[in-house]
């Protein structure tokens, strides 16, 4: 039986990046397989060659026409990663920014305690490369597109352990809000995407992370943690026309427990 998508609902021939895939836990996986779905030709970026083992199957396997290294603290990186898919596809439809770090030290104190290069760095790596990865997807949405980040609640809300991430999303989530105001002349939407708690190898880090996914599943009204398949297919949604008349938001995909947490 032949699946019939709706154009509205559809990504058939439209190009993406996915920053961020680090295992087939990663919620950028998640996405990368709603954009496959939907019909979208993909580019898929790896850390570093440690990483590579783990990403390369999973680009193989969704048919990724580039995949590169991308740290987006290494120098120049990131820009290759845009310069490789102007090379290939001369344009870019969307780009998924899915990358959060801080510090362990920093991570598991108390904010009013993090250092100076900590809150730097987790600043530099979770909320300013999605600046510049707009900066550099800018000249290639000459049609107009879609940039969409990963926040979560402790952007908006006290979570416990979540220390010095809640104000680096807060950055993201205002970041989205004013890139949103600028590019939208140009036709290009940007997306704030919220998950709830998802056991990734980003979030081991912090501190009582299977207390925290307990207790979410117990207050989310659905009673239960939303998945990265979910998360896939919401993200994909506001890459699609059908999505054209949202931009600047934060989409929640959380069972609920954004509501009551």
């Amino acid at each position: 039986m032949t699946t019939i998508i709706p154009a509205a609902a559809s990504l058939h021939g439209k190009k993406g990046l996915i920053l961020g895939i680090a295992n087939d836990q990663s919620i950028a996986w998640g996405c990368a397989k709603a954009f496959k779905a939907l019909g979208a030709d993909l580019a898929i970026s790896y850390l570093n060659e440690k990483a590579k083992p783990h990403v390369e199957p999973l680009a193989g396997e969704i048919g990724a026409e580039i995949f590169e290294p991308v740290d987006v603290t290494g120098e120049g990186e990131l820009q290759a990663m845009f310069d490789k898919i102007g090379e290939k596809w001369g344009k870019l439809d969307f780009a998924l920014h899915s990358i959060a770090f801080a510090p362990r030290e920093d991570l598991h104190g108390r904010v009013v305690d993090v250092s100076r290069d900590g809150f730097m760095k987790a600043m530099d790596v979770s909320c300013h490369s999605f600046i510049r990865m707009a900066r550099y997807a800018e000249p290639l949405m000459k049609d107009g597109g879609t940039l969409i980040t990963m926040s979560y609640f402790g952007a908006i809300r006290v979570i416990d352990n979540y220390g010095v991430m809640g104000p680096v999303k807060a950055a993201l989530e205002a970041s989205v809000r004013y890139l949103a105001a600028e590019l939208g002349q140009k036709g290009i939407r940007v997306h704030a995407v919220s998950p709830g708690p998802i056991k990734t190898r980003a979030a081991s880090g912090i501190a009582h992370f299977d207390e925290l996914m307990s207790k979410a599943a117990d207050r989310a009204p659905e009673h239960r943690l939303v998945t990265i398949e979910e998360v896939g297919y919401t993200t994909a949604f506001l890459a699609t026309d059908g999505a054209k008349g949202i931009t600047g938001n934060t989409t929640y995909v959380d069972c609920g427990y954004s509501i009551v947490g």
